[in-house]
């Protein structure tokens, strides 16, 4: 069985009952309607910020696309490139594609014209379907990307050399393409986030994604009654590999196109969700929400809602207090994973384990994990190695790159590029990037272990810690230090509040300023060297 299978037997068994939701509260703001009275925007009779299709609908547009991509002589193998934001379509589209035996190879919606143009080219892609967000960007390169041999649009302003998405779909046939496909076929490419430097092509196989589907549920246990809320962006193999899970069991899924901390709360409320899976600066602006009174939990209904994961970062245990301490009914769990290992988990704490918080958890379903030092030994329990992770979810290599391939990819090995720990019990400890570590007069620091510490500042609202030239010791270790809209925070403060660390861990300079987060939630440490490592620093003393 390979997923595009799971797709046709909800489709048989669950054929009206409802798949995907897409939520919109954009809409109605920008529109003049406040989302929080209750109001909608009717157009036509139907709501303009909230739709939805059965589980039979999600199949009949998946097959649709399959057919135009036929027709347009597309076949097993080809690259379909997708550089939609999160909507109603986006996974009909995807599996659409998989149906044909087509590779997806889903873009980051941040990517410049350049980028777009740069992971196109590496990919080697032959199809692109994007939305209207995209139609300056895709102006630029149209003329540069003469490998496209089809490019489709969704959206109302159809340009000129791209077809409509919605005419194509609507002429063909809704019946099954039929592709035979086996567990070793790719199935997509995906792009590294980049914090370490410019996107790898990741290849993975149908095998990948059937392990991520099985993984996730082992994990957090859907049944066809959960109802899965979906924010982080689509593109990626995070929250979408989650929903996989969801997938197996025919469980609904709400695409919700925003985060405010209303309208996460109010989407969880109206459509009655019990999993969400959360970036961290999310859950913050949550809590900090609710501390502040600028959301009222008694105005929504909650009490379905069981479980709240997070991933793609390291989370700070004092968010994790927090959380419980408002809704200590929920389950908790972190999943640790890369692209190259194919989303849910590859090591997660599972959520019979909050006592073990702090920690990134132990080998998940599937999964075997090992810590080497760099001479490829296995590091005694308590020592800091490298960890390596194997499993049916590592990737098949990277793209048109056998030198970055052979670097990561050791006997079955995926090696992480992240420092890691592991305790007398088993647990694993994130430690920091292996590119992060700074070393200052010849002893290794370790950013996240000095960012979790600070995080435990009520007056900061995110941080990160880098480390810049020093003449003497190489490196010293600097905090960029983004400070909660209604707190005041000195140099001096926070001087004060690093006295409990050991002298060599505490951060040399400190420095007010917005932390940059990419779209799944992980700090750009490239960008604050940039901005920080080859000019003189301005400190800044005090934050209004």
């Amino acid at each position: 069985m390979v997923i595009t299978d799971i797709l046709r037997e909800n489709a048989k068994k669950y054929t009206g009952m409802t798949a995907l939701i897409e939520i919109n509260p954009e809409h109605d703001e920008k529109n003049g309607v406040a989302w929080r009275e209750f109001e909608l925007v009717e157009a036509g009779g139907k709501s303009r910020y909230r739709k939805e299709i059965s589980w039979g609908e999600f199949d009949c547009q998946a097959n649709r696309f399959a057919n135009v991509l036929l027709a347009k002589g597309y076949k097993k193998g080809d690259k379909i490139a997708i550089l939609l934001m999160n909507s109603i379509e986006w996974l009909p589209v995807y599996f659409g594609i998989l149906k044909i035996g087509a590779l997806a190879v889903p873009l980051n919606f941040r990517y410049t014209a350049e980028e777009i143009k740069y992971c196109l080219n590496l990919s080697k892609s032959t199809g692109l379907i994007f939305g209207t967000e995209f139609i300056d960007r895709i102006n630029e390169i149209k003329d540069d990307i003469s490998d496209i041999s089809s490019i489709f649009f969704i959206g109302e302003e159809l340009p000129p050399y791209a077809e409509s998405f919605y005419a194509l779909t609507e002429r063909v046939s809704p019946e099954d393409v039929g592709s035979e496909l086996t567990l070793d076929d790719d199935a997509a490419i995906y792009f590294s986030s980049g914090t370490t430097g410019f996107p790898k092509a990741i290849l993975h196989d149908h095998r990948s994604l059937m392990h991520a589907v099985l993984c996730e549920n082992r994990h957090h246990s859907q049944t066809h009654d959960d109802v899965f809320l979906c924010i982080p962006p689509l593109y990626h193999t995070g929250a979408k590999m989650h929903w996989f899970g969801s997938l197996l069991v025919g469980g609904k899924a709400v695409i919700l196109k925003g985060v405010k901390p209303y309208w996460i709360l109010r989407a969880v409320s109206d459509e009655l969700c019990t999993i969400v899976w959360l970036l961290v600066p999310w859950a913050q602006d949550i809590l900090d929400a609710i501390d502040s009174g600028e959301v009222d939990l008694k105005e929504f209904r909650l009490a379905q809602w069981r479980l709240m994961h997070i991933g793609a970062q390291p989370v700070p245990p004092s968010l994790v207090k927090r959380w419980k301490k408002i809704f200590p009914d929920h389950d908790y769990d972190t999943n640790y994973g890369l692209s190259e290992s194919i989303g849910p988990g590859c090591v997660h704490l599972g959520v019979e384990n909050i006592h073990k918080v702090g920690a990134i958890g132990i080998a998940g379903y599937g999964w075997q994990t090992k810590i080497v030092y760099e001479n490829g030994n296995t590091v005694e329990k308590g020592g800091v190695g490298e960890l390596c992770v194997k499993g049916d979810g590592v990737m098949k290599c990277y793209y048109s790159d056998e030198k970055a391939t052979a670097a990561t990819l050791k006997d079955g090995w995926l090696f992480t590029g992240d420092m890691a720990t592991e305790d007398p019990d088993g647990f694993i400890y994130l430690v920091d990037r292996k590119k992060d570590v700074i070393i200052s007069g010849g002893e290794n620091i370790y950013p996240v272990q000095i960012e979790d510490f600070l995080r435990g500042n009520d007056a900061i609202k995110d941080v990160a810690v880098i480390g810049v030239p020093d003449k003497r010791l190489g490196e010293i270790t600097a905090a960029i230090i983004e400070v909660k809209p209604d707190k005041t925070l000195a140099e001096k403060d926070v001087e004060d509040f690093c006295a409990e660390l050991p002298r060599y861990k505490r951060p040399r300079k400190i420095i007010f300023d917005k932390v940059p987060r990419n779209p799944t939630g992980k700090i750009e440490k490239p960008k604050l060297r940039e901005k920080y490592c080859g000019e003189s620093l301005v400190i800044a003393q005090t934050r209004e």
